[in-house]
């Protein structure tokens, strides 16, 4: 009788974590075989950019934008890449192939590289990047459907005069610190704040509210991330006709919105129907956030690079 499947931690299948396939490099190699130094200077300082992509039934959705902004992540650190913008797609598409998934999610990361203990990055000559194909449940399938509990954080977003929110850098300290403080309270998700008060982000989404009919999100000037999920948000509220807008918000905004959801590519679209035990709106769900969240669902399963 052949031995049944076990989960890990993360309930990720344990014949699923023996046969992954890891792209390192220009090599694929076998998750065991998967290593970088203890020199590297992503592992020491966090020096280095991802990007997280979603695939749906057979297509990556919108892989080159995802590419596009990882190169601008990596101007912005003067870190130089040694690949073309064509040939990281591609190594993309081909370990996506070489683990034989339908759907799940890409995590591609760059760091600056083996160099030396000291800061200095022009001691490491040469880029590494690893890309990890897996799947993924970023929220119980359940919240979905009923809405996140939300709780906001006093660890704060970085100053853009620090580190520009637009950079998805490894330093991820921050978010990290502000997830631990949500998980603390009893909850799934934390609103983060930028130094004047303002919302920026959740730890991992984009945050947005609906008011009188009207869909509102934060400039990203006040420390949110440019989502690719935020950026597919205002293009269905221009093919639903629904009026969107950027506006800086306090908390106050949201505790007294119709409605709230958060956008990510893990996280994808979900309602946020509390927020530091005040209900939003009618406390579930309402009606513009799952119309958006459906005409998502539908686009990502219909577009993207087929592999």
């Amino acid at each position: 009788m052949p031995e049944p499947e076990r989960q890990d931690a993360r309930g990720i299948n344990k014949r699923e974590i023996m046969n992954r396939k890891i792209w390192l490099d220009g090599k694929i190699v076998d998750e065991s075989d998967a290593k970088i130094s203890v020199f590297d200077h992503g592992l020491l300082y966090g020096d280095g950019i991802f990007e997280g992509i979603r695939f749906y039934n057979g297509r990556v959705f919108r892989l080159t934008e995802h590419i596009e902004r990882l190169y601008l992540s990596a101007k912005a650190l003067l870190l130089k890449m040694p690949w073309t913008l064509e040939e990281v797609c591609e190594a993309t598409l081909q370990t996506i192939r070489a683990n034989g998934l339908n759907d799940g999610y890409i995590r591609l990361v760059v760091t600056r590289g083996i160099g030396d203990l000291g800061l200095n990055p022009y001691l490491c000559p040469t880029p590494s990047m690893f890309i990890i194909v897996s799947g993924i449940t970023l929220y119980p399938a359940e919240l979905y459907e009923q809405g996140l509990e939300v709780v906001t954080c006093s660890t704060r977003r970085p100053t853009p005069a620090s580190l520009s929110p637009q950079v998805k850098s490894l330093n991820y300290l921050n978010n990290v610190m502000a997830k631990v403080e949500a998980l603390k309270a009893g909850a799934k998700e934390g609103l983060m704040l930028n130094e004047q008060g303002y919302v920026a982000e959740c730890t991992g989404d984009n945050v947005f509210i609906v008011k009188k009919g009207e869909v509102i999100t934060p400039p990203v000037s006040d420390g949110s991330l440019d989502g690719i999920t935020r950026q597919v948000i205002f293009e269905l509220c221009a093919e639903l006709g629904i009026t969107i807008r950027e506006m800086s918000m306090a908390r106050y905004d949201i505790y007294t919105a119709d409605e709230s959801f958060l956008t990510g590519t893990a996280a994808e679209t979900i309602p946020m129907v509390k927020l530091d035990e005040r209900e939003i709106g009618v406390g579930k769900p309402g009606p513009i956030s799952l119309k958006l969240i459906e005409a998502y669902r539908q686009k990502v399963r219909s577009e993207g690079t087929l592999f």
